[in-house]
């Protein structure tokens, strides 16, 4: 049939199917073999879906022709151009090769032509075939969201984002990029593009492409008028980087003269064969997609035979590489993806399950938000040959929820008390809804109180052997293990000699989702997704003097609370999983969340050594100042009385003594909190100074000196911090038992205590600490031409900035002129506001305010990052850092002036610091391959991460060649996701403790 006008082509990016159908999905093998298939069922399904809504003339548009295209391989005439081009592409999971040829091989069992041209992108492909049929007069339909075939979108030729339900078309492409469709080409080659490491200008992001090419009309006018441009930064960039800029102009623009072995004509929609697509399936093992295929071709699956297909491996097994999919992710938001809806369908598609990430989310909230938990049907295995029968339906169904049960909250101390496992059959019922759970109980006790511990309980598991099927289970990689907090699992069954392989952690998940708008426990999150109150621990085992550790639990107790945990984990994996793909996060999740729980889990372990002896003297010193200071407090009070009450030194400072400022709390006490007494000793006041400095010193004492020996475990001998991955609501990791991140370095007893942290004889301690990071990424996220250029030369930033501010050359300045500088530069990270800074360097508000507005005329960017920032907030609800990290503030838009500043100042604050956060992460999940295949291995290891810092321990021998590696990974952490404008400086030295080492 010859295309004319009327004709509808619907043009699918083939490429972008096979990263999203492998993302979005846990791993699956087909069953007689163990061969990789998941992202051919995701393929297969998604493809399904498309084609019935297409092929239903009911509702909305039909095509008349219908195309897959493929991407060859990543061997392009672009990298004849440009060698560079994709080369920080990595190569694809092993387990994804073969899976190539096979989604080809589905494609024709679907009776549709699957297209690839060598040489040739799937993107020119597009271009080609779109060109051509709006050239007759007919429509196109793109199903994709890539942004680099957004420039052939035309009145006629539309593209399909599946992520968000909805169509783009010329309206769409200028409110995103500010350009339409004609000029996103000089766009692209203006802002480069770091997934494909196309180059563009340096310092040039859309919204400034869009300006200027507003203000120009296109690349080349812009690029030969480039002297008229006021800004001195980017007109040097443009002149310097005119050449790139074409350059990148030529990898961007789509080719429409791709030879084509098949017309137009040849993509004519033809009727489904059923039998055919049916063989592939049953080849396959997709037994549901095969019921559903037979159903709506009337077909009897059982007589039709499997088809024979080939699998190819290595070089045979052509496919793009691994970040081709990551790239059409990062096109939208980085969302991986189930299987999209219909174009022609959208609306009818919402509330289906099969639609779209979207539409799959809000079916699971429904479907798992409704459904019932009964905790009397759970099991408890007692046998070796049940254990053996869940763990094969786990290894079966290739996921699996998993929670331990110990005797204690310390991973390094705990004892393993039992297990629990939860399984849903997701290859026959891909809802999930269907979920059975078990409680394996190993070592309870009987006997409550017993000096002795009781004796074991009868009928459980030997220890040993549930623990030799477990590591089967736990290590292998075809299984999707789900947690909630699993870097607790993790590091317990690691002391127990098993390494946790392919898994995903909840609480994580909701933290990506929900950060600043909720808790991520499981109680909370059940309640809010499931709504379902799971057992409290108290209910089970006691609180107070009644309460006992979970041994001494009664077993059939154990199991309804033990087996909830992981039925209610596994169900929470299936509501939490989809809404990733769909607010566009899987990216931050895959990559800053999931990788950093083995990474902390092993720091963790490892800890680090202390020097009792130099606590116990600091102990002394600390005490003996403190005594002192209270000498000087009772002399400025006029009597004694207790200092560490609040009431009492309340009576005296605003009864006795009438100091301004004082205000009651609830209780009718005198509000004594360190703002309160800060505000005081600014003020001029001597006795508030005198009782913040004993605060300051007694809870060093209490704190860090006394507490840290207690800390010290009894066979490491070494302590072990515990690092929380979700506490925070920008990123930034907190420890506790005992808290590492709060140990002040600013004065000399924070410094000393230092000290105490110690390598081990023939070690070092490499202390790897980022320059002003947050100042760096300041000067990125506002695009501040002066930060910028003072970072790329090496400045003194302190310096700079008070030379711009005041006038006053930098050499020879004076240090309290830069004091001033810096406090204005940290402080206007935080919305420091005038009131704060004058406290801070003691000086008049209206002589701060001063400094404040002239900071912000010296650098306008900064401002106009500040309110542009807050505009996000409040219209969107959160702020995102430069890794897509979303930090939620739903508190922005309160009827409470106080709250709304406070939420507004957070929200300027939260990019900075969240993206620095970010960065460090990014260091951490790099750092341990870095060191592997640098040949150092065991002998560098990483123990600490306090807010921009890392500790090593480093033998002695391998300290001059593990310094340039820690410095190269935290130094070019960003890289390949992140080119940053400024360059980021770490510094790092080793020495015999903690302080000499920072």
């Amino acid at each position: 049939m010859t295309m004319k006008k009327g004709d509808h082509l619907f043009l699918v990016d083939g490429s972008g199917f096979i990263f999203r159908a492998f993302h979005a999905l846990p791993p699956l093998t087909r069953k007689s073999d163990g061969l990789p298939v998941g992202a051919v069922s995701g393929f297969c399904n998604m493809l399904w879906k498309l084609l019935t809504d297409a092929r239903d003339t009911s509702v909305g548009v039909t095509p008349t022709h219908f195309a897959v295209i493929f991407d060859y391989s990543s061997k392009t005439f672009r990298k004849e151009i440009y060698d560079a081009y994709k080369a920080n592409r990595s190569a694809p999971p092993e387990e994804l090769v073969p899976q190539f040829g096979l989604i080809r091989q589905a494609t024709r069992a679907f009776n549709l032509p699957c297209i690839e041209t060598e040489g040739f992108e799937a993107d020119d492909i597009i271009a080609t075939y779109a060109r051509q049929a709006e050239a007759v007069g007919a429509d196109v339909t793109i199903v994709s969201s890539d942004k680099d075939l957004m420039q052939l979108v035309t009145s006629t030729v539309h593209m399909y984002d599946s992520m968000k339900d909805k169509q783009i078309g010329l309206p769409e492409v200028i409110e995103k990029w500010g350009v339409p469709p004609e000029k996103m080409i000089d766009l692209q080659a203006l802002v480069g593009d770091s997934v494909d490491n196309v180059p563009g200008i340096p310092g040039i992001g859309p919204k400034t492409a869009a300006q200027l090419l507003e203000e120009y009309g296109d690349l080349e006018t812009l690029l030969s008028r480039a002297g008229e441009i006021k800004q001195v930064k980017r007109r040097e960039s443009i002149i310097n980087f005119a050449d790139q800029a074409r350059l990148s102009r030529q990898l961007v623009e789509l080719r429409t003269d791709v030879p084509l072995e098949l017309d137009l004509d040849a993509l004519v929609l033809e009727p489904q064969d059923g039998p055919k697509l049916i063989g592939f399936l049953k080849a396959m093992q997709f037994g549901t997609l095969t019921r559903r295929v037979a159903s709506a071709c009337d077909c009897n699956a059982d007589e039709i035979e499997p088809t024979e297909v080939t699998v190819e491996w290595g070089e045979a097994a052509r496919g793009p590489d691994l970040d081709a999919g990551t790239a059409a992710s990062a096109d939208t938001g980085g969302a991986g993806a189930d299987a999209p809806a219909s174009p022609a369908k959208a609306a009818v598609a919402k509330g289906t399950g099969e639609a779209t990430p979207a539409s799959l989310a809000e079916t699971r909230v429904a479907a798992f938000g409704n459904a019932k938990i009964d905790t009397t049907a759970y099991v408890t295995i007692r046998d070796v040959d049940v254990l053996d029968e869940w763990i094969a339906a786990a290894r079966e169904t290739g996921l699996v929820g998993f929670d331990t049960e110990t005797n204690s909250l310390d991973p390094m101390q705990a004892e393993l008390v039992g297990f629990s496992l939860a399984i849903a059959d997701n290859a026959e019922n891909p809802s999930g809804q269907t979920i059975r759970a078990a409680y394996v109980p190993l070592t309870h006790k009987t006997g409550v109180g017993d000096l002795l511990g009781g004796g074991l309980d009868e009928n459980q598991i030997d220890p040993r052997k549930a623990l030799d099927r477990l590591k089967a289970l736990l290590e292998d990689p075809s299984v999707l293990k789900v947690a909630q907090n699993l870097k607790f699992d993790y590091l317990l069954m690691k002391r127990h000699g098993i390494t946790v392989e392919n898994y995903d952690d909840t609480m994580l998940m909701s933290y990506v989702l929900e950060a600043g708008k909720a808790n991520h426990g499981m109680d909370g999150l059940s309640e809010r997704w499931l709504n379902h109150k799971p057992i409290a621990f108290k209910d089970v085992a006691g609180s107070g003097k009644s309460g006992v550790t979970f041994d001494f639990v009664a077993i059939d107790k154990a199991t309804a609370y033990a087996a909830e945990d992981a039925d209610v984990t596994l169900r929470l994996w299936m509501v939490l999983k989809p809404q990733l793909a769909a607010a566009g996060l899987n990216r931050v999740y895959e990559r800053l969340e999931r990788p950093l729980v083995s990474v902390l889990a092993d720091m963790e372990e490892r800890g680090i050594t202390i020097d009792r002896q130099i606590l116990s003297r600091l102990s002394g010193e600390l005490a003996q100042k403190a005594a002192a200071f209270e000498d000087e407090i009772y002399e400025l009070a006029g009597e004694r009385f207790n200092v560490g009450s609040p009431k009492q030194l309340g009576d005296i400072l605003f009864g006795k003594m009438g100091l301004p400022g004082g205000s009651k709390t609830k209780t009718g006490q005198w509000s004594t909190s360190a703002s309160v007494l800060e505000d005081l000793a600014a003020e001029g006041a001597e006795l508030p100074r005198k009782i913040v400095d004993w605060r300051q010193l007694t809870k060093l004492k209490s704190t860090y000196t006394d507490a840290l020996p207690g800390y010290v475990h009894p066979e490491t001998k070494r302590v072990h911090t515990s690092y929380s991955l979700a506490s925070t609501t920008t990123g930034r990791l907190s420890s506790s038992e005992p808290n590492l991140q709060n140990i002040p370095v600013r004065n000399a007893e924070g410094r000393k205590i230092r000290t105490a942290f110690i390598a081990t004889p023939g070690h070092k301690l490499v202390s790897a600490d980022y320059s002003q990071i947050e100042l760096r990424v300041l000067a990125h996220v506002a695009e501040i031409p002066q930060l910028t250029k003072a970072f790329e030369d090496g400045i003194d930033i302190h310096a700079m900035t008070a030379s711009e501010m005041f006038g006053v050359p930098v050499e020879g300045m004076p240090g309290e002129v830069r004091r001033r500088a810096k406090a204005i530069n940290f402080g206007i990270i935080y919305g420091i506001s005038a009131f704060g800074l004058a406290n801070q360097l003691s000086i008049e508000r209206s002589e701060a305010g001063d400094y404040i507005k002239k900071y912000f005329e010296r650098f306008p960017g900064i401002r106009d990052y500040m309110d542009s920032t807050k505009a996000k907030a409040r219209e969107d609800g959160y702020v995102e850092t430069i890794f897509g990290r979303r930090i939620n503030y739903p508190d922005i838009k309160s009827s409470n002036p106080s709250v709304r500043a406070f939420n507004e100042r957070a929200a300027i604050n939260a990019p900075i610091q969240g993206s620095a956060a970010d960065v460090i992460r990014r260091a951490m999940v790099q750092m341990e391959p870095a060191l592997e295949k640098a040949g150092l291995g065991e002998r560098v290891r990483m123990l600490l991460q306090v807010h921009d810092e890392l500790i090593f321990e480093v033998e002695d021998a391998d300290v001059d060649k593990a310094i340039p590696v820690i410095t190269s990974v935290m130094e070019n952490a960003t890289m390949p996701a992140l080119s940053m404008r400024v360059p980021l400086k770490v510094d790092a030295r080793a020495a015999s403790n903690w302080d000499e080492a920072h």
